[in-house]
């Protein structure tokens, strides 16, 4: 009976030591993060058992070619962006429910040199009328973003956790400019004006780029 006592005793200091381990770690982690988003960091604060709040900055670059009403772009994808969330742990697990917002600059260059004659603004041109065409899709700066996932941060009794989350943000239609230089027709008043009509066509194609899925897995640790 002593022996079951003493027993008892120690497993019980230990249990206590352990919760008093647990107590005492800050409720704030740090996380690396890869994925669509671009690759980026995070801070987290556990506000309790249910709501954490996050924010973080990511960044994002990649080439990508790209055909737009006919003419075949050289893309280039550049989002760099701070993001604010706050995500509900319904169940006080791993399980999560997040919306937020992500602010910043998200735009994609556009780089073209036909070979062949191409219809821009409804005319067809050859490749010594246009020249080379260059231009950018600006996306808006405000994407507010809606997901679900798995964050085991604050409930696990290891300080290093795991973390997936997957949803998509959202944008108005995105801005087209579009410019021509080196062509016979490049500084031409009615040219210019097909370009804006082409810019407004590649708009309207680019709609979908609006709306950006999100999936982004990461490290993190608590301190």
């Amino acid at each position: 009976m002593k022996h079951t006592l003493a027993l008892a005793a120690v497993l019980a200091a230990v249990a206590g030591t352990a919760d008093a381990q647990t107590r005492a770690r800050s409720p704030i982690t740090a996380a690396l993060n890869l994925g669509t988003p671009g690759a980026g960091v995070e801070a987290q604060l556990s506000l309790g058992p249910v709501f954490v709040l996050r924010g973080g900055i990511d960044t994002l670059g990649y080439d990508v070619d790209q055909n737009f009403d006919g003419v075949d772009y050289s893309g280039r994808f550049d989002f760099d962006t701070v993001s604010a969330f706050v995500d509900l742990h319904p169940f006080q697990n791993a399980f999560l429910i997040s919306g937020g917002v992500y602010i910043g600059d998200r735009s994609i260059g556009l780089s073209a040199r036909p070979s062949v004659p191409v219809e821009i603004g409804g005319q067809i041109v050859t490749p010594g009328q246009v020249g080379t065409l260059s231009g950018a899709i600006k996306l808006s700066d405000v994407a507010p973003f809606v997901g679900v996932g798995f964050d085991d941060a604050f409930y696990r009794d290891s300080r290093f956790g795991f973390r997936a989350i997957a949803g998509f943000a959202w944008s108005e239609a995105p801005e087209v400019a579009l410019n021509s230089t080196g062509g016979s027709l490049s500084n031409d008043p009615a040219f210019r004006a097909r370009l804006e009509q082409e810019a407004r066509d590649i708009s309207a194609e680019a709609e979908d780029k609006g709306i950006f899925p999100i999936v982004q897995l990461g490290a993190t640790v608590r301190f």
